[in-house]
């Protein structure tokens, strides 16, 4: 859906179906946040490795996509990545402990751990459930 105040999305029907395609796949994953029914939160990304390329990160409430954000580093560090790439440094990712990584670090830090890790897969449902927010 488009942003508030903003003319329309940036996401393409192309996109769309190529992002569904890779979570069949099981490289692309979600993590959303519902209350009472209805999505107010979430991100989306690759899984790559033990890399996390996050995409996109959305809240139709406050603090939801932090919660989402919260909840893939958790279950990120349960299972061994070593790093989530937030693509753009934007103060909003600073005031939740990103950090711009030099060039030359970050390409080491991929050939360290994009090439080592799960094959892909869904994620099971369950981990995405087991997140006290409250």
């Amino acid at each position: 859906a488009p942003r508030a105040g903003g003319p329309g999305t940036w996401i393409t029907p192309a996109m769309r179906a190529a992002y569904l395609h890779m979570h069949e796949l099981g490289w692309a994953h979600s993590v959303e946040c519902w209350r009472d029914g209805r999505l107010v939160g979430g991100l989306y990304g690759m899984a790559i490795g033990r890399v996390f390329f996050g995409e996109s990160m959305f809240a139709r409430e406050t603090d939801a996509s932090k919660v989402a954000l919260a909840h893939l580093a958790r279950l990120l560090a349960e299972r061994g990545y070593g790093m989530i790439d937030c693509q753009m440094t934007t103060a909003h990712l600073l005031s939740l402990g990103a950090r711009e990584v030099p060039r030359a670090r970050f390409a080491a830090a991929l050939r360290q751990w994009a090439h080592d890790g799960p094959s892909p897969q869904r994620w099971a449902e369950d981990a995405m459930r087991d997140f006290d927010w409250a």
